[in-house]
């Protein structure tokens, strides 16, 4: 089968187009004929070694396909099941292996492409507004990164929680992207205003850090989800103690601890996308020899929404 492998740690000249040897189920796992994989952020940190990685491995976790076989003791899956995931390591590849416990059904009138669109991304944006910060209405919420992929759905679902929402991009397109999924403003990253919001989201680290924490009230939260730019330099308590803030680095992982949590989350956004209250962009669709582009866009923030790489011959 064909795979993209992280061959060293380094920059997209690492990622390399190779036959791999086809994987099978093992117990409690599917093995899934990939349609489409999801490109991430965390794509990059593993291939660079911010995530712990010992190369040559196959790039990605999320993704979406049909299932070709089940292994010992799965009961809830079937061949000829479609299924999306967000974490199966190996997902820039033709066949992947994903346990069945990350598993979700498509449900039925939902593509593969837009299943994986909206997972990863979409749980991200799920937890950050109703467990990390459970925004409530009337909230002024600021979201860095406004036209990125978690940012137009960070934007939407604190819309639909009641929110007033606050967004920063670079303008132009990204910044007419952002209104139109909802932001009540938006505005470039050096116009933020001090003590203003009750959360801010950042995705992007070291370049909107200190500007993050001087932008929140008193008790306000910062929930710093990614590093775009970079990680952000050791904290000074002062910064946090002199307005009493809350500053987390959440991860998904630990907000899909459960099957019944992961279940919950996936429900309630495609349930939102059935009822036209969330939209999912897809910024981009790559041909798997190209997913080194893919990732290059994105690192260089190039792109708006959702990157996707297709499997498809």
């Amino acid at each position: 089968m064909r795979a993209i492998v992280v061959t060293e740690l380094g920059g997209p000249e690492v990622l390399e187009l190779r036959d791999e040897p086809a994987p099978s189920a093992g117990p409690g796992q599917l093995l899934v004929d990939a349609a489409v994989a999801g490109v991430n952020y965390r794509d990059i940190y593993e291939r660079t070694g911010v995530y712990p990685t010992r190369p040559p491995v196959i790039a990605g976790i999320e993704g979406a396909g049909t299932v070709s076989a089940v292994g010992e003791g799965v009961t809830d899956f079937a061949p000829g099941d479609r299924v999306a995931w967000k974490n199966a390591q190996g997902s820039y590849a033709e066949q992947v292996v994903v346990p069945a416990a990350e598993a979700l059904l498509i449900p039925a009138g939902a593509t593969e492409e837009l299943a994986c669109a909206v997972l990863l991304q979409g749980m991200t944006a799920h937890y950050l507004t109703h467990s990390t910060y459970d925004v409530q209405p009337g909230d002024e919420v600021l979201v860095h990164a406004g036209a990125g992929g978690v940012g137009l759905l960070l934007i939407q679902i604190a819309k639909l929680r009641g929110a007033r929402v606050t967004a920063t991009t670079s303008g132009g397109e990204k910044a007419e992207r952002a209104r139109q999924a909802g932001a009540d403003q938006v505005i470039g990253y050096d116009d933020v205003p001090e003590e203003a919001f009750e959360v801010v989201y950042d995705g992007v680290g070291k370049d909107t850090f200190d500007r993050s924490l001087a932008a929140l009230r008193k008790r306000g939260m910062m929930a710093l989800y990614g590093a775009a730019s970079g990680g952000v330099p050791s904290v000074e308590l002062p910064k946090v103690a002199g307005k009493s803030l809350f500053l987390t680095r959440p991860t998904l992982v630990h907000y899909t601890l459960t099957r019944d949590e992961l279940l919950g989350r996936a429900r309630d956004l495609f349930g939102w996308i059935a009822e036209g209250k969330l939209d999912v962009r897809i910024g981009g669709r790559y041909p798997l020899e190209q997913a080194r582009r893919a990732q290059e866009d994105l690192e260089a923030r190039r792109t708006t929404g959702k990157l996707l790489v297709v499997l498809g011959r």
